[in-house]
């Protein structure tokens, strides 16, 4: 028997897993595949704020999160002696049209407003030209730039190598790979996996990505899906670029600038897909888009071509806390797009709920059950 079992050796699992640990809960962290073998193990690491207007407590979260996620990576690299290759280098956005540019001037007084932590205050700044020369193509910059402060980049791998490493030192925390779920009691707080073994347990964290959603809704006797996958395919190039170069940003295009030279090119959303872990032409097109962009980034070699399918609840928002129907068992999914820079925070709350509290900070959109009664409400408007 174990106080905590959790699903899920991916950014929202081992979160959860160093929160437990903080909270002297005895745990069990289960891997189906390796630490970091589906989405969250992927090339980009983007860490995007919202946009800083219309603010709301969905927005403001996620800058708590940014904001604090800085402190929090300091501390585990002072535990464990690695790096999460964490900086916060800023994000360049170009301007190619006079409207846009009007739009932006609008979001650079907000930000003074809602970009504020205390002391600190984070800028949405327009600009007639980067902050950097020779590294955005100017001819794609006609109405000047946007350069933001706030946004961050993480490398994933080593991330999460990280806080591996951090949970196989703690003396509550035990890492088991290989072992896929089958199924779930969550009324006598059993788990049955597929090498035939079983665990007992007081509470159960479901947060093995877009797997989790199959898992959830098989324990309700609620109408539909509470989420799907998203293809995401990104490339890795070998560029010699300076690693404290921003992170470009323009239409669904990451290009981000890592350690020893590295650069990752992203993302996909795609909908609908035959092989989930394949790349194809759209990267391609992808990778193109990037070197026009960024000239810098031409004939650099392509070190890896990446593809995995991230989670998007029905609600499309991260999809946190208990299921309404059975209170052992607690969601920690559906991160989509910002998964690395909110993780944290999500398993603070979701631990905080299995100890008695209530983290009120938590958006309401974001809990589980509002993601439940989506599909409540969904089969209620269905025609009959």
């Amino acid at each position: 028997m174990t106080d905590l079992l959790i699903i899920g050796g991916g950014i929202m699992g081992l979160w959860a897993g160093v929160m437990a640990d903080r909270a002297g809960l005895r745990t069990l962290i289960v891997e189906r595949d390796v630490i970091g073998a589906g989405a969250s193990g992927g090339v980009l690491g983007a860490l995007m704020p919202h946009m800083p207007d219309r603010w709301n407590a969905k927005k403001q979260f996620q800058f708590d999160a940014l904001v604090s996620l800085e402190t929090e990576i300091a501390a585990l690299e002072a535990a464990t002696g690695l790096s999460a290759g964490y900086r916060r280098c800023g994000r360049l956005m170009p301007l190619s049209k006079p409207h846009l540019r009007t739009t932006a001037l609008r979001h650079e007084q907000d930000a003074i407003i809602n970009w504020r932590a205390g002391d600190r205050q984070f800028h949405w700044q327009v600009r007639d030209r980067a902050p950097v020369d020779g590294w955005l193509n100017s001819a794609l910059s006609e109405s000047g730039v946007v350069f933001d402060t706030l946004a961050a980049r993480v490398a994933p791998r080593p991330f999460l190598a990280m806080l591996s490493a951090y949970l196989r030192r703690s003396k509550l925390i035990r890492i088991e790979e290989g072992r896929a779920l089958v199924r779930i009691d969550p009324i006598g707080g059993r788990a049955d996996f597929g090498d035939g073994s079983t665990q007992a347990f007081g509470d159960c964290v479901i947060a093995n990505g877009v797997d989790a959603f199959s898992f959830l809704d098989g324990l309700t006797s609620g109408p539909g899906v509470s989420g799907t996958g998203v293809k995401g395919q990104a490339a890795l190039l070998r560029a010699d670029i300076d690693p404290t170069l921003p992170v470009v940003f323009t239409d669904g295009l990451y290009i981000v600038p890592h350690e020893n030279g590295m650069v990752a090119v992203g993302s996909t959303s795609e909908d609908a897909f035959d092989q989930p872990f394949a790349t194809d032409g759209q990267l391609d097109a992808l990778l193109a888009r990037a070197e026009d962009l960024v000239p810098r980034i031409r004939n650099a070699p392509v070190v890896e071509r990446w593809a995995g399918v991230r989670p998007k609840a029905i609600g499309r928002d991260p999809m946190a806390g208990r299921h309404p129907d059975h209170p052992r068992i607690h969601a920690l999914t559906g991160g989509f797009k910002i998964s690395f820079g909110i993780a944290h925070r999500l398993a603070t709350a979701v631990i905080g709920e299995i100890c008695g509290e209530t983290d009120k900070s938590l958006p309401v959109s974001f809990r589980c059950r509002a993601h439940f009664d989506l599909l409540v409400s969904d089969k209620a408007k269905a025609p009959r």
